[in-house]
């Protein structure tokens, strides 16, 4: 069990890597939490993911809990990327999962 501060760090390797491999998309599982209230990695992760997106270096991120056909934004990825609908997380409100967009 990773400290925040090391899962942010392994983030941005993760990250860099799918930018050096030209990846358009990327699905990350952070986890929930060992509590199961929410811990404190998924809260840092959705955070950073945010200031990402503000800061242009992602073009967006779909927070698990959104990961659905009725979310406007992973609707229109799942009409330009298909195969996405057949992902086992899509509809389960899955708070240990986000969807990153490059």
């Amino acid at each position: 069990m990773p400290l925040v501060r090391e899962a942010l760090q392994r983030l941005e390797r993760e990250l860099a890597l799918a930018r050096q491999e030209k990846v358009n998309l990327l699905k990350l599982v952070h986890g929930y939490g060992s509590t199961g209230a929410g811990g404190d990695i998924r809260i840092a992760v959705q955070k950073r993911l945010m200031e990402m997106t503000q800061n242009g270096q992602i073009r967006g991120c779909i927070f698990g809990e959104n990961w659905s056909k009725s979310d406007d934004v992973a609707w229109k990825l799942l009409q330009s990327h298909a195969e996405l609908k057949s992902d086992p997380d899509l509809g389960r409100h899955n708070r240990g999962i986000t969807i990153v967009l490059f």
